[in-house]
Order: structure tokens, then sequence, then C-alpha cells
């Protein structure tokens, strides 16, 4: 059965692998605009295709775990070892896919870290505007008080220091 399937899987290895490519270019561009520009949307055009991206990822998962389950193995690394284990077995050339693969997952560890960089961006520069706009409204830069489910409670009454 895998002499039929292990094309397939080798031609979704490389489709994924430049999808994870792009994915990567996308978050670059993403750093890059929240370091020059906090142009919105440029940002949310980026935003949009990097969860392009991620759902044909999904859906390249979603695949290997049907590729996986004809070989009644685990959708894990150590299913896939054992997937190009078995094509190895029966004499096909797995080389280039275990290459591939291993080049998907470190360009998925690299998105991942580059995405967490990226969030934390957009919500360092969210706080900070949030806190400026509190300013210019009159309001304390930090909350007094807090209600029951432990949420800050904003002021009753502010104060605007200039109107434009």
């Amino acid at each position: 059965m895998i002499e039929k399937i292990y094309p397939i899987t080798e031609k979704l290895i490389v489709n994924a692998l430049q999808l994870a490519q792009q994915l990567h270019q996308e978050l670059n561009r993403e750093a890059e605009a929240l370091k020059k520009t906090q142009n919105t949307e440029l940002i949310n055009n980026i935003a949009a295709n990097k969860k392009q991206l991620a759902g044909q990822l999904e859906q390249f998962n979603t695949q290997m775990a049907q590729v996986l389950a004809t070989e009644k193995l685990p959708n894990s690394q150590e299913g896939i070892n054992e997937y190009f284990s078995r094509a190895e077995t029966v004499g096909l050339l797995t080389a280039e896919s275990i290459d591939n693969w291993s080049r998907l997952m470190l360009v998925c560890a690299e998105c991942r870290t580059m995405n967490e960089q990226n969030g934390a961006s957009i919500d360092l520069l969210s706080r900070h505007t949030k806190r400026s706009l509190d300013i210019l409204k009159g309001k304390p830069e930090f909350a007094n008080t807090y209600g029951s489910d432990g949420s800050a409670k904003s002021d009753r009454y502010t104060r605007t220091l200039i109107s434009v």
C-alpha cells in the first residue's frame, strides 16, 4: 500500500515546505512593518496572508494524518519516522523526502518563534497606544480599582486634556 501512497506523500511534503517558506517570508515582512511603520493596512494584509497560509498548512496536517493512518501510524514525529522506515524497507528512495521533512520542521519552528515575537511587538504597540489614549483622555496611567471579576474598572469621570 505504501508504494501507491508514497508519491503523494512526497508531493505533500514539498508543497508544505513551500507554504512554510511563504509563511516565513510573511512573518519577516510583518516584523519589518512593525519596526518601520505602523501601517495598519499593510499589517492587516500580512495577517490575512498568514491566516490563509496557516489554513493550508492545517490542511496539510490533516492530509498527512490520513496518509499515516493508512499505515496505522500515529500523527507524530515517531509516526513519520516509521513511515519513512517502511518506505525504505520496500525499496522506495526516501532521502529527499526526509531532507524536505527536516527542512519543513526547521522552518515551522522558526515561524513559531517569529510569530510569538511579532505577537509580543503587537501587544506592546497596543498597550502603548492605549496608554497614550488614556493620557489624552485624562485617565490615570494605572487603574486603582478592580471589578468583582478581577478586571480593571475604568474611571467614571474623565477629563480631556486636549481637544482637536
